[in-house]
């Protein structure tokens, strides 16, 4: 069975890797002074991130429609896909994967759809991992989704609580955490929860309690360094990292922005990473 396998931006997976496995990707919709954006098209995440502090009203963001669904999935099956592993973000966060839903309806036992229970490359290893299991068919990919989310760690140092308080998007985090804006929140996202770990103060005792997680998660298989427009403490984090435990760390590495879908609701100059242990 030829498997066809679609997700969406919020991946946060490099081009070459869509291009390499033949993976579809769905954008989701930045709303950005009335005008609609599709994520990743026609705004660089720099130049958002750049803007984001000035603007005014503040951006929002929306899920595909069932329509932009519904169009990627017939044209994979007319295209000779025998069936669809989409694969999407936390249904907690978002409503994408409600789109993906109602557009499946029309293509009764070809479309299989997953909840990641994660965001970025949260999402995004376990669509790799589905990938290259793709040729063994429809259980084998599952199964691939299913070792690598068990062995998933995706953690995150934010700048400011505002964003998150803005957005409204986690309430709990916002409350457990005082709703303090000066304090910057270390938070793991995991089985579709944002769960608030601690706060801090300063982005150096940030820095240092995101080295001290990835250290924890011990030999890895994969491992992407997550940022919203902040390369420089990504570069420090893995350069630290590499510097105390280099052989725990895979060969190939992704230093990724985080899409502008997601920076929306984080902020700029945040840290993070996903990782995978071995």
């Amino acid at each position: 069975m030829n498997l066809g396998i679609v997700t969406d931006s919020t991946s946060d997976l490099p081009s070459h890797l869509i291009e390499q496995h033949g993976l579809e990707v769905i954008p989701s919709i930045l709303i950005l002074d009335g005008k609609e954006y599709a994520d990743g098209i026609g705004l660089s995440r720099e130049d958002f991130y750049n803007r984001l502090a000035s603007l005014h009203p503040y951006p929002t963001t929306a899920a595909p429609s069932i329509g932009d669904f519904a169009s990627r999935y017939d044209s994979l099956l007319s295209r000779g896909c025998g069936h669809i592993l989409s694969i999407h973000a936390a249904g907690t966060l978002t409503a994408i994967i409600n789109s993906a839903y109602q557009a499946a309806k029309d293509f009764p036992n070809k479309i299989t759809i997953v909840d990641s229970g994660s965001l970025s490359l949260g999402l995004g290893f376990q669509v790799l991992a589905a990938a290259e299991s793709a040729e063994l068919g429809l259980q084998a990919a599952l199964d691939a989704i299913e070792s690598t989310r068990k062995r998933l760690s995706v953690f995150a140092a934010l700048d400011t609580m505002e964003n998150l308080k803005r957005s409204g998007r986690v309430p709990g985090v916002v409350a457990q955490l005082g709703g303090l804006l000066s304090i910057k929140p270390v938070v793991e996202i995991k089985d579709g929860h944002v769960k608030p770990i601690g706060a801090t103060r300063t982005t150096k005792q940030s820095d240092k309690r995101m080295l001290n997680l990835l250290l924890e998660v011990g030999e890895m298989e994969r491992l992407a360094i997550l940022h919203t427009n902040a390369p420089a403490r990504a570069k420090q984090l893995l350069d630290a990292a590499m510097n105390r435990q280099s052989k725990f760390i895979p060969r190939d590495i992704l230093f990724v922005n985080v899409t502008a879908v997601i920076g929306t609701h984080l902020g700029a100059n945040g840290l993070g990473f996903a990782a995978v242990k071995k």
